[in-house]
């Protein structure tokens, strides 16, 4: 400090304080009214002295000062005091949510319905609320923001004393809070009162449970699908097995150990007669599910492993970590594909195709390793236009890149940011389809491949492993392996297209890499690399409307 008081700033600072004396330095400047040499009291009003400037009357001519100001919370709310929100019940969460640990529906409700009573208790909204402030233009001559006139800190009144304004209880009325017996108040009671939707129960335990051994816990593989005639197809090791759902009996369809081969993807006809089975040889073998015996094999299908398969009546559509989808009519006796399909630069990992496998299911869908989703139409049609949205690329006609074999692909889509396994048609609207992405990714997306259009996305928090759509209600199940939170190896039901979750069904302990759906639509079963199998009664029978109807060749009925 002795430094400071040597230097040439001190010294000035010195001969400044003795050039002005004490007595006539002023605390306040005059611009707030307030005489030089005075000093504001607490209970007194402040008086212009002869020597001080009048304060304009812009400015108002009566103030209070003090040491401190208390603000008057007579009229005070909590809502308003805290920044607590206003307004009806607290919607679901957000789309873009993390799936919990165990959630549904009607757990969702309830919590919102807790949510908002709680709120309603904790804080009533003031019934006589002030209006929000509203911002005065410039040119107004309203005052300034004053400390309040009133001379005493604290006031203590009776409100409907002192403000005749404020309405009184009226303790004649049968609904006054008086007498309610009740615990909660009355928005309370009408909210716990008010009906609601009725919501769907799905059951959180599997009603069967299945040993798979040598089940793989490859997320690349598909070794598992439902035929329309009610048999479940496992591919386990070098082996496929039958197991039928009407009687519980296991078959055993073939063996590849002799040949040092590994089943990686199985995949039924629409008719469910015919088996399609990829091996990691890159062999592709189909059998007659009826007599177990080998129809057709094609030795040198690709060059690499078979992941994926995908059948449209007589076509089989196969895709390889070779990067290629071929395409062989199972009817013709060469075992050349007669078109391929080369979009992905990387393992195709995903193949589906639209419809039941009629004359309509021209679209096929495929997912690989490189994040990217194709749509192809064999049937060689396509879209006018080059790069329809940023991030989604159609074909040009005439332009160098699409050849006469047909392999670019209508629509190709790059938003995900890890593979693409999880792929399936809406059965419900047309040219509707559902992606997901692994683990970089977590998003189940939904494309409008009419005009190559996101519609909408969901994330997850979750690896999307597989994704298939209920035939009896507008809803999609996903199942799902590694995530970032405490939630893992989920099998979660949503709603279309509001993306509400009706479910989570939690029982594997490995990631949930298999899934297929019953014929009927009411039942799913699930494969993981804890080598079971699970089935679930997850979606509600489908109304048969029919029996309902009357016959249209009873002609008897018709005539009046």
């Amino acid at each position: 400090m002795s430094g400071l008081k040597n230097s040439p700033f001190g010294k000035r600072l010195r001969g400044t304080d003795e050039d002005s004396p004490r007595k006539n330095r002023t605390r306040f400047t005059p611009a707030f009214g307030v005489a030089p040499g005075s000093t504001p009291s607490l209970d007194s009003r402040p008086s212009t002295s002869e020597g001080a400037t009048p304060e304009s009357p812009e400015r108002g001519a009566h103030r209070d000062y003090g040491d401190r100001f208390v603000p008057n919370r007579d009229a005070g709310d909590m809502r308003t005091s805290y920044h607590l929100m206003d307004g009806g019940t607290p919607t679901t969460p957000s789309k873009n949510r993390m799936i919990p640990t165990e959630s549904d529906a009607l757990k969702e409700q309830a919590n919102a319905i807790f949510n908002s009573i709680l709120h309603t208790e904790v804080t009533p909204s003031s019934p006589q609320r002030p209006g929000s402030p509203v911002r005065q233009p410039a040119a107004s001559t309203s005052t300034l923001p004053t400390t309040p006139t009133r001379r005493r800190l604290f006031a203590f009144n009776s409100p409907s004393r002192s403000n005749p304004a404020t309405p009184s209880r009226r303790l004649d009325m049968p609904t006054d809070e008086a007498y309610s017996l009740s615990p909660v108040r009355a928005e309370s009671r009408h909210l716990l009162e008010s009906p609601r939707r009725q919501l769907r129960s799905v059951c959180k335990t599997p009603y069967r449970v299945l040993d798979a051994p040598e089940l793989a816990d490859d997320f690349y593989l598909n070794l598992v699908d439902w035929s329309s005639t009610n048999v479940l197809g496992v591919g386990l090791g070098a082996c496929v097995y039958l197991w039928t759902a009407h009687t519980a009996q296991v078959s055993k369809l073939c063996d590849l150990g002799s040949v040092q081969d590994t089943i990686s993807s199985v995949s039924w006809v629409q008719k469910g007669t015919s088996l399609a089975v990829g091996t990691l040889s890159g062999r592709l073998h189909i059998y007659d599910a009826s007599t177990l015996q080998l129809t057709r094999t094609y030795e040198r299908a690709h060059t690499q492993r078979i992941g994926a398969l995908s059948w449209n009546s007589h076509i089989l559509s196969s895709g390889s970590r070779d990067r290629m989808i071929h395409h062989r009519d199972v009817r013709e006796p060469g075992t050349r594909p007669f078109k391929k399909s080369q979009g992905h630069r990387q393992e195709v990992c995903g193949l589906r195709w639209s419809g039941d496998g009629g004359p309509q299911a021209a679209s096929l869908a495929s997912g690989g390793n490189d994040n990217k989703v194709c749509i192809w139409d064999l049937r060689g049609s396509k879209r006018q236009g080059g790069l329809a949205t940023p991030g989604r690329t159609g074909n040009v006609p005439g332009s160098s890149s699409a050849t006469e074999d047909g392999d670019t692909p209508l629509w190709k889509f790059h938003e995900h940011t890890a593979a693409v396994k999880a792929l399936a048609w809406d059965p419900h609207v047309s040219g509707i389809l559902a992606t997901g992405g692994g683990t970089a990714d977590k998003h189940i997306r939904f494309w409008n491949v009419q005009n190559g259009t996101m519609l909408s996305e969901l994330d997850t928090g979750s690896q999307v492993c597989n994704l298939t759509w209920s035939l009896t209600s507008h809803e999609i199940v996903s199942t799902h392996g590694f995530s970032s939170t405490t939630a893992q190896n989920q099998i979660c039901i949503w709603k279309y297209p509001s993306l509400d979750m009706v479910a989570s069904l939690t029982g594997h302990t490995h990631r949930v890499l298999y899934l297929a759906m019953s014929p009927d639509g009411e039942t799913i079963v699930t494969g993981a690399g804890d080598e079971t199998l699970r089935f679930w009664n997850a979606f509600p029978k489908k109304e048969n409307h029919e029996a309902r109807r009357e016959s249209r060749l009873d002609y008897g009925r018709l005539i009046r």
